[in-house]
């Protein structure tokens, strides 16, 4: 003879699983946080160096069509731009 598990036959009901709701992912937000993280202690000449390849990456996307809705290069490589113009209006030397 076959019994059900558990015994007696009575299930308990599941415990109700509580979800925060998340915030949507925004990919213009995370491509400037890579760019400031990846900025951190950068000289002026090493953020023109940064800066020439977004320009050159963002070139080379605009080749495919597949990248033509993505909003993070476009939002990386303003980024890189304001942080260079930063640096061009600070003292020299400054990181």
């Amino acid at each position: 003879m076959t019994r059900m598990w558990p015994p007696g036959g009575t299930r308990r009901p599941l415990a109700p699983h509580v979800t925060v709701p998340r915030e949507p992912v925004d990919p213009a937000r995370i491509g400037r946080r890579v760019v400031r993280r990846r900025a951190k202690g950068m000289d002026a000449g090493a953020v023109a160096a940064a800066l020439e390849e977004a320009r050159f990456d963002a070139r080379q996307a605009s080749r495919h069509e597949d990248l033509a809705h993505d909003v993070r290069g476009p939002a990386e490589l303003a980024e890189w731009e304001r942080i260079d113009q930063l640096l061009a209006d600070a003292v020299p030397g400054t990181v």
